[in-house]
């Protein structure tokens, strides 16, 4: 870094942190108050205790910290320091009630990190048993994580560019991030909410019950994949398995989308193109693996229809659910699902992976490249995407997340191979950690050595919050030097 850069660089402010901090915390006591009366409704009391103490202590900590003095202006490595501690802290603390159900620690701390990240790898065996408070708890982390994402992203990380200028309401906003992204935030809650409502009444249409259709769209909008149930949607009618499949849809494209077409139509061009750019990924992904289970897997052409784009669609959105059982499948089809699960979804969608959108812009940067090499040589030409150029930086960003991508899926992958796990496996796990995909070869389990679990932990963490947060918060420069002042 240059001396220059040097000296404008700030240290997060620790009062800025400690108070904002407070006031996530008491987000979290007040989410956690809806799992507490569902486990005293079904009359659980000991887990109902555990629930009490969190959200009182949550409580505490948060009008302590929130009341401190601070500035109200949030660097941009303040706001991913804020949303990383959070994102682990949540899953630390919500140990404790899941603990309740007879889970060791690194169990229930692996099953609320996989709730928190939207992710839906899960340590047990069978849910055979699970009481309905245990249900209703992950299923109801994996709805509010899957809305904190995408709501904290918004008010404190997103930066100015290609997907920040989309975002914005108008141009105001778009060069004043700090007050256009709690508008978006605002808007982004209606469009979760009303999604949810949806999706539970839509649950309640095709023969869901009320308990069941809950837990189902709970997992579906926030593309989390945690089933009541062992086999997924296996246990469901059809109609009900196209449902949520279709509510897996709705969270894995920009939610941003939604009000800017009916608000803001000239502003549609990105949002259309990713929603564009899913649905062609899962007609390739399905016509792609249904070859190939036909082919080599040697399934008839009704299981084909029916796995082939069930299995598209949750890997492509980063849902989880399935129909059958991936292990299942020959390496060719895993293979698929790999490539599938890391690319993801939209941006500013509740899905996972590096995105879409990011793919997008790395192969425009490279046919660009390739473009150039049949051009004069003072010809000038410059990369677009759905209409709009595309900057030096956005290029340079897309790409290094994806690297960054990579390299974490390459060094999770190589502890389960030397455990002794076949590599094409791990690697399907690992790429549904890190992707927060959920969708298992069959290592997922109580028997995984804990510090494997521990690799799958920090996978989905790092996946959720796309790497850079965490480099933030374990860069020097963050903690360390100079600091703005209060005002």
């Amino acid at each position: 870094m240059s001396k220059q850069g040097t000296g404008l660089r700030y240290a997060v402010r620790l009062r800025v942190i400690l108070k904002y901090f407070g006031q996530l915390c008491l987000v979290l006591a007040a989410l956690t108050l809806a799992p507490l009366i569902v486990s005293v409704i079904f009359g659980e009391t000991y887990v109902s205790l555990r629930y009490g103490a969190v959200v009182g202590g949550l409580a505490v900590l948060g009008v302590s910290l929130s009341r401190m003095r601070a500035s109200t202006r949030v660097q941009a490595n303040e706001g991913m320091v804020l949303v990383a501690l959070i994102f682990f802290f949540t899953p630390l603390v919500m140990a404790y009630p899941m603990m309740g159900f007879g889970l060791s620690f690194m169990d229930a701390f692996f099953e609320a990190v996989s709730a928190v990240t939207t992710t839906g790898l899960s340590t047990q065996a069978t849910l055979v048993g699970a009481t309905p408070s245990f249900l209703f708890g992950r299923s109801w982390m994996q709805w509010y994580g899957g809305l904190g994402i995408v709501a904290l992203s918004l008010a404190l990380v997103v930066q100015p560019g290609l997907l920040a200028k989309d975002l914005a309401v108008n141009e105001v906003e778009a060069d004043d991030l700090a007050g256009g992204t709690k508008v978006h935030a605002r808007h982004i809650l209606n469009v979760y909410a009303t999604l949810t409502v949806i999706g539970i009444i839509g649950s309640l249409w095709v023969g869901l019950g009320l308990f069941d259709g809950i837990l189902y769209t709970f997992s579906a909008v926030s593309t989390g994949g945690f089933a009541p149930y062992d086999g997924s949607l296996a246990p469901l009618n059809w109609p009900a398995q196209a449902w949520i499949t279709l509510l897996c849809l709705a969270g894995a494209i920009p939610l941003t989308l939604y009000y800017q077409i009916f608000r803001q139509k000239q502003r549609l061009a990105l949002g259309m193109m990713q929603l564009l750019a899913v649905v062609v990924a899962v007609f390739v992904v399905t016509v792609g693996l249904g070859s190939i289970m036909l082919v080599k897997g040697g399934l008839s052409w009704v299981q084909v229809f029916h796995d082939a784009p069930l299995l598209a669609f949750s890997a492509q959105t980063t849902a989880g659910f399935s129909s059958s059982l991936p292990s299942q499948l020959v390496p060719e089809a895993k293979l698929m699902l790999i490539f599938s699960m890391i690319v993801g979804g939209g941006v500013g969608s509740t899905a996972g992976g590096f995105k879409l959108l990011r793919f997008l812009i790395a192969a425009s940067a490279v046919r660009l490249i390739v473009v150039r090499t049949c051009l004069p040589q003072h010809a000038v030409i410059e990369p677009r995407l759905a209409g709009r150029p595309l900057q030096g930086e956005e290029i340079q960003e897309a790409l290094l997340l994806i690297l960054l991508f990579v390299v974490v899926v390459a060094a999770s992958w190589l502890p389960f191979v030397a455990a002794g796990y076949d590599p094409l496996d791990a690697l399907f796990e690992v790429v549904s950690a890190t992707g927060t995909v959920g969708l298992s070869a069959g290592i997922t389990s109580p028997s995984l050595p804990a510090h494997l679990k521990g690799i799958l932990c920090v996978d989905m963490l790092m996946g959720r919050l796309e790497i850079i947060a965490w480099l933030v918060v374990l860069f020097p420069g963050t903690w360390f030097g100079r600091r703005m002042g209060a005002t």
